[in-house]
């Protein structure tokens, strides 16, 4: 059974770039007779916000997306994150580091799909665990689990080359585990068959694919969708100031209508499809 996800963060108010992502898990899902689960991603303690959980399921509801079963919060997965952190630490393919992100930036000679690739610093240091990241040795990692593939549904078969990241932190300082480790886990524990989520993300699936090899987990498959963007070419932002869908909402607007025009490629005015410039979420 194909089984689906919509993944936010309640950093922020979701808007018309959530809700095309939102109906590209759901329609997937039904469109087979699958499951639409909801994870609510509130791990970062410096940005997350419980109030506005309820608006994510309200802003679903109103769109008329039902999703399947509770509703998983990543904040009450804490002690799976640093399980699977002893773990890779027992392999041997963990280290600490004390690097600030000006040292990373001044000592980077290389930009991969994460931006300027970290030198390996405290790679080979007696740097002292208390209050440090952890970073994966990824040569090491890539040799120990060696050739892998991954398949989207778009864009076919992919060689994966996790090694272009560099040695990315997987245990950060401000919070229990980094996006790459905490969403690979995540997708696994609910059963997730199909990996939906915007192009941006894409690069980021080499890495979840070398996770999923070192930890034993299902590999499951991927539909990297293109994103609602602006005039500019750069995606929606909640930092820019992005339409709110709560604010569509208060305003009248009716959700159901609005999710037809969506799926039918109706955008408001400026808005198009696109791979997505920039940052934003």
């Amino acid at each position: 059974m194909i089984r689906t996800r919509f993944a936010p963060s309640p950093n922020g108010l979701l808007h018309l770039g959530h809700a095309y992502a939102a109906i590209e898990a759901h329609d997937l899902a039904r469109a087979k007779g699958g499951e639409f689960l909801l994870r609510v991603e509130d791990i970062d303690p410096g940005r997350s916000r419980a109030e506005l959980v309820g608006e994510i399921e309200a802003d679903l509801a109103w769109l008329g997306l039902v999703h399947d079963g509770p509703v998983l919060h990543q904040s009450a997965r804490l002690d799976a994150y640093a399980a699977a952190g002893e773990q890779l630490k027992a392999m041997g393919l963990l280290y600490p580091c004390q690097c600030t992100r000006a040292e990373v930036l001044a000592a980077a000679s290389a930009s991969g799909p994460d931006g300027p690739v970290y030198a390996g610093t405290c790679r080979d240091r007696d740097v002292n665990p208390e209050g440090a990241a952890w970073r994966i040795a990824m040569d090491r990692a890539v040799r120990l689990a060696g050739p892998l593939t991954w398949e989207d549904e778009l864009a076919g078969r992919q060689e994966a080359m996790p090694q272009r990241f560099g040695d990315v932190v997987l245990l950060r300082k401000e919070a229990p585990a980094s996006y790459h480790l905490a969403a690979t886990l995540d997708d696994a524990w609910q059963g997730i068959t199909l990996v939906t989520r915007g192009h941006d993300l894409f690069q980021a699936t080499h890495v979840h694919r070398l996770l999923q090899a070192l930890l034993d987990l299902p590999v499951p498959r991927w539909h990297h969708h293109a994103l609602l963007v602006e005039a500019d070419g750069r995606k929606l932002a909640k930092r820019r100031g992005s339409p709110a869908l709560k604010d569509l909402r208060d305003a009248g607007v009716d959700g159901a209508v609005l999710a037809a025009d969506l799926r039918a490629g109706r955008f408001p005015a400026g808005l198009s499809l696109g791979l997505g410039l920039g940052d934003g979420t």
